[in-house]
């Protein structure tokens, strides 16, 4: 037992060891075009055949070894790998590009090794997680999967809503890009936010195809493909995307995410997928965002139960309801069933004149202004982003002390009210500009006026958009999921905006092409709420058994 193996154990507060373990580095496995890619595989000082564990990930080999340590000492063969181009990997790292023929090359390596006893677990998550669903449909028949805080398609993860996730993309390029260079100022970085005010300052310059030297001071090759290939174009996604591989052979799948991951959605429903093909996998929803310690200190302790359940037949550390969430305004866990758990009723709050939320019908009214100018972008501040700063649940007061938005609060309510699911926006507008961003959130304000945000949507209209009468636009858009309850005696809030910078890039206002625009224009926005463009948040609202 290392030194790091047993603070994660007490830490995690994990099963008891049941052994040392034997680790071996500089393991080269060769991939189908002859490239290797090293490997270090951790084998359990127990008598006997014992399951493996698949890990393959691109963040270097030694961020995960100690999570490597942990499970063999509990009994596991662990295969840890650093994909293509990273870490000592020899190719070029392509991001989702190699995942496939290079996980189905190690799966056969594995399948060669004499402690390979046909019994295979993949871990992991965020890519580690989409590396996963790349060989999900090539894995041997005993197999089991632990899956966090990922997508098995992610043209939907760079192109939210039809915007660029410019915030994440660049502050994982310095992530990847640091690891491989610099890992302890990397880590530095992440502390301080330091990767967040790079990330802010280099998406303020134009042209965005450039972003990539001002955050790594090189080009960086991905980057450039995309900006030049990937915007717009579905084909070049459409061989990256595994959700076609979902269905009743995935082997069984143990779910972990967060309330602020930014994949949540995309999570759900690859889960959804699963259960309507006769399934039962388990879900579980936290308080978290994509980089939260308690998220990865829940997914280790999960992967473990769920492993020892699947490949082991020891279920006794397996929790009977398949679905754990937690349910923020209240702050407590719940269990169910099934998600999502309960049929909601969709309950409508209607925007109103004088900044009112409102259940009431509206009346003739003129429509709210605001002017977005690019030049100066509305801030995103907190929310489900990728961020090792600033991401989650945040006070909104600097957010809707600005006047290029629009807030809309209620009166107190009477009584509690509880969110469960996606949360829907009926928006009638229009814009100076045919290119304009929309981004809405939905907010907790307490007794002590204080704005908590719990779920947004951002949707992008384009020049190439079909027409609207009079030019009004009905603009109708998911927000994130959501499990919430508003306590009596708080207000529900909506602010609507066209910007949220720089988790999506700012929309320039002209038909230049993303990657390559230079130029920027403000856009006037005109919001209705009058009987013929009623805009409204529509709540999937809930009864829940009080405890």
């Amino acid at each position: 037992m290392s030194i790091a193996s047993r603070f994660l154990a007490d830490l995690y507060k994990l099963p008891k060891r049941k052994c040392g373990i034997v680790r071996t580095r500089g393991i080269r496995v060769p991939m189908y075009d002859g490239v290797t890619l090293v490997t270090e595989h951790f084998a359990p000082k127990l008598p006997g055949r014992h399951p493996t564990i698949l890990m393959r990930e691109p963040y270097g080999l030694s961020g995960f070894a100690t999570i490597g340590e942990v499970y063999a000492e509990r009994g596991y063969q662990v295969v840890l790998q650093a994909c293509r181009g990273t870490d000592k990997s020899e190719g070029v790292f392509d991001p989702f590009g190699h995942e496939r023929e290079d996980g189905l090359a190690t799966i056969d390596w594995i399948k060669a090794q004499p402690w390979f006893d046909g019994r295979l677990g993949t871990s992991g998550p965020s890519y580690l997680g989409y590396a996963q669903w790349a060989i999900c449909d090539a894995l041997p028949k005993k197999s089991a999967m632990a899956i966090k805080v990922t997508s098995a398609e992610f043209e939907s993860i760079v192109f939210p809503g039809g915007g660029l996730a410019v915030g994440l993309w660049l502050s994982w390029i310095q992530t990847v890009e640091g690891i491989k260079g610099n890992p302890i100022r990397t880590a530095q970085r992440m502390f301080t936010g330091g990767i967040e005010r790079t990330t802010l300052s280099a998406t303020m310059k134009l042209p965005l195809r450039d972003a990539d030297k001002r955050v790594t001071g090189r080009v960086v090759p991905f980057w450039r493909q995309w900006m030049k290939e990937a915007i717009g174009n579905d084909a070049f996604w459409h061989k990256l995307d595994h959700t076609h591989r979902i269905g009743a052979r995935t082997p069984p799948t143990s779910f972990t995410s967060g309330w602020y991951d930014f994949m949540l959605d995309q999570l759900l429903r690859d889960y959804s997928v699963m259960v309507d093909a006769g399934q039962e996998p388990h879900l579980t929803i936290g308080p978290w965002t994509h980089v939260s310690p308690d998220l990865q200190m829940e997914s280790v302790r999960q992967t473990l139960e769920w492993m020892d359940a699947k490949l082991l037949g020891d279920t006794s550390n397996l929790r009977q309801p398949p679905v754990r969430l937690w349910v923020s305004g209240e702050n407590q866990w719940r269990e169910f069933d099934r998600y999502p758990p309960i049929e909601p009723e969709s309950q409508i709050w209607q925007l109103h004149p004088d900044k009112i939320l409102s259940q009431r019908p509206v009346r003739a009214s003129p429509p709210d202004t605001y002017t977005y100018d690019p030049r100066d972008p509305t801030p995103a501040i907190g929310g489900a982003m990728f961020a090792f700063k600033g991401a989650g649940p945040v006070d909104q007061a600097t957010l809707e002390s600005r006047s290029d938005l629009l807030v809309y609060t209620s009166e107190p309510l009477f009584n509690a009210v509880t969110i469960l699911g996606q949360v829907r926006i009926a928006l009638y507008a229009r814009s100076s500009l045919p290119n304009t961003d929309f981004f809405v959130r939905l907010s907790d304000v307490d007794e002590n006026g204080v704005s908590t945000n719990v779920c947004d949507g951002f949707l992008r209209k384009t020049s190439g958009d079909p027409a609207v009468p009079d030019d009004i636009w009905k603009l109708s858009f998911r927000m994130h999921a959501a499990a919430h309850t508003f306590q009596r005696n708080h207000r529900l809030r909506v602010v609507v905006a066209s910007g949220a910078h720089p988790r999506y890039a700012r929309n320039t206002g002209t038909d230049e092409p993303l990657g390559e625009a230079t130029t920027l224009v403000a856009a006037d926005i005109e919001v209705f709420h009058d009987p013929a463009h009623p805009s409204a948040i529509h709540l999937p609202v809930v009864e829940l058994d009080r405890a």
